[in-house]
């Protein structure tokens, strides 16, 4: 495990869906109960971890984890706890007008999610005040779409079910 952490927030959404102790009944991606199972391992073993996890100063990641999840979902129960801990490192990352992260020209023509811009850009900004940007990811496939370019600006992925992710991506561009 690295030593920080952007999560992407469908992380910590399969990861409630499959918490053993309170699932949610939600719509996650993987709809597969052993990768979610995948996913929750991963999130459960960055909560036992001395990993930190990276959040804006402005609170729009955090935000976004709000309104998919609520306080007892255990993807929130984690960060909380990394809050508790003092794991949790606040990078400044700039907002554009629509409220997406502001990337660097290359980087905003190729990741055209603007819900993941703030990822990245948090990424960007942990990379530049830590040493290391990492965006560990389960059910979106986009990022791959974006990972050359995302490594020519030094940031990582870490793809949680990464053969599943990467089948899904190769079906995705064979349509």
């Amino acid at each position: 495990m690295r030593a920080r952490y952007v999560v992407d927030t469908n992380v910590l959404i399969a990861a409630s869906a499959a918490d053993p102790l309170h699932p949610k009944d939600i719509d996650a991606t993987p709809p597969d109960p052993q990768l979610r199972q995948q996913v929750w391992a991963w999130l459960h073993a960055f909560e036992q971890s001395p990993s930190h996890m990276v959040l804006d100063l402005a609170n729009k990641i955090y935000d976004e984890y709000t309104h998919k999840l609520g306080f007892s979902d255990y993807g929130i129960q984690v960060v909380m706890h990394k809050w508790s801990t003092a794991a949790v490192d606040f990078v400044d990352v700039a907002y554009d007008a629509n409220g997406s992260g502001v990337l660097p020209p290359r980087l905003a023509r190729v990741v055209h999610d603007e819900a993941d811009k703030k990822m990245v850009a948090a990424a960007l900004a942990a990379q530049q005040q830590y040493g290391e940007g990492c965006i560990a990811f389960a059910g979106d496939t986009d990022w791959h779409d974006w990972e050359q370019e995302l490594a020519a600006h030094q940031v990582l992925l870490e793809p949680i079910i990464e053969d599943w992710s990467r089948r899904k991506h190769a079906e995705k561009k064979r349509r």
